[in-house]
């Protein structure tokens, strides 16, 4: 008789072990979608969201059709002063390299056995040019030039291979009308801009 007590109390533990289980697991689901809703909801409390300004400041990206551009304007002649001062240690007198990368010259090698890939001969765009050298000139000190240096720095490289005349100035309505030599080397991917 006291091996079949034995044997009824297993049982009775192992039937109430699988049921606490199941209970267990099924109510898993509901706690794991209330722990992610509690945790999204409150979310990390780190830092706080930027505000407009703050926004702005970083959002510096021109698209090729010229959206992003700021105000401001360069003159080829202004842009030779500031290549002479922030650029040419880098990129040689009128953009011809050394130490760094060249800037022009290039113009129609592209499908040439030896292509010269520069800013000037293989970009599509011009408001590209732009961008770069204000996201990222010069070198030691990135962002550092006013919107009217990038301006003037941008038409003084396009002037070294008569892409605008030596008179130019660019701003934002001027820049993006500029035709590069390669402007249909490219397919582009921008949607085109509601006119």
């Amino acid at each position: 008789m006291l091996k079949i007590e034995h044997a009824h109390k297993f049982q009775w533990k192992l039937y109430f072990l699988i049921k606490q289980t199941s209970k267990i697991a099924s109510a898993f689901p509901l706690f794991a979608i209330f722990a992610a809703a509690v945790c999204c909801a409150q979310g990390p409390n780190l830092g706080r969201p930027l505000t407009p300004e703050e926004i702005q400041k970083v959002d510096i990206t021109v698209v090729p059709d010229g959206r992003g551009l700021p105000t401001g304007s360069g003159s080829v002649a202004a842009g030779a002063a500031v290549y002479a001062k922030a650029c040419q240690v880098c990129h040689g007198a009128q953009g011809a390299g050394k130490p760094q990368d060249q800037l022009t010259g290039g113009v129609g090698t592209l499908a040439s056995g030896k292509p010269v890939k520069t800013p000037v001969s293989y970009w599509p765009v011009a408001t590209t040019l732009f961008d770069y050298i204000r996201r990222a000139m010069p070198i030691t000190s990135p962002q550092s030039l006013s919107n009217d240096e990038v301006y003037a720095v941008t038409a003084y490289i396009l002037s070294i291979d008569g892409i605008v005349p030596a008179d130019t100035v660019l701003d934002a309505k001027s820049l993006p009308r500029v035709k590069m030599p390669n402007k249909d080397g490219f397919v582009s991917w921008w949607p085109k801009p509601p006119r």
